[in-house]
């Protein structure tokens, strides 16, 4: 009965602090990701440093899925599901297409970093307003994500 409990506190404990997943979709393209809080902190350079890889988002990595082959950030990408990882800097941004899924955050990126699929640049900018939720978009021909006062863009087409 103890071991019930405890399983039971264990599990909702787990679910209270983990994010919400959510999912964007466009074009023959759909991201799955674990969206965050701001909650008052400072994102970028502090909770998420710069120059490090990234989730891009909570939990389990976020994961990219192309229907047909595409391009992201100009560069082609065969139709599947990739992990989408990030290495966040303050003026630019690198975005990872790996093919390992179902990576809890990016703890052993360096043990599958020869799975990378594509690396691209893609600039950032700022923001007037704070955005509370991490928030990944798909408008017509790219990804584009927000969080705090940060932006960035990549062209995507699939």
């Amino acid at each position: 009965m103890l071991t019930i409990l405890a399983t039971t506190a264990s599990m909702a404990f787990s679910q209270a602090v983990q994010s919400p997943r959510v999912t964007a979709e466009g074009t023959n393209v759909k991201i799955s990701y674990g969206q965050p809080s701001k909650k008052n902190r400072e994102i970028f350079g502090k909770l998420v440093p710069y120059g490090e890889v990234w989730r891009t988002g909570a939990n389990e990595a976020t994961e990219i899925t192309f229907e047909k082959d595409g391009t992201f950030g100009g560069k082609p990408v065969k139709a599947g599901t990739y992990s989408l990882f990030t290495i966040p800097g303050e003026k630019e941004w690198t975005f990872i297409l790996n093919s390992t899924l179902k990576q809890w955050g990016a703890y052993k990126y360096n043990e599958i970093k020869g799975k990378d699929v594509l690396q691209v640049k893609a600039p950032a900018s700022t923001l007037s307003a704070p955005v509370e939720k991490l928030t990944i978009t798909l408008p017509a021909g790219k990804l584009v994500l927000e969080w705090d006062k940060t932006k960035v863009e990549v062209p995507v087409k699939a």
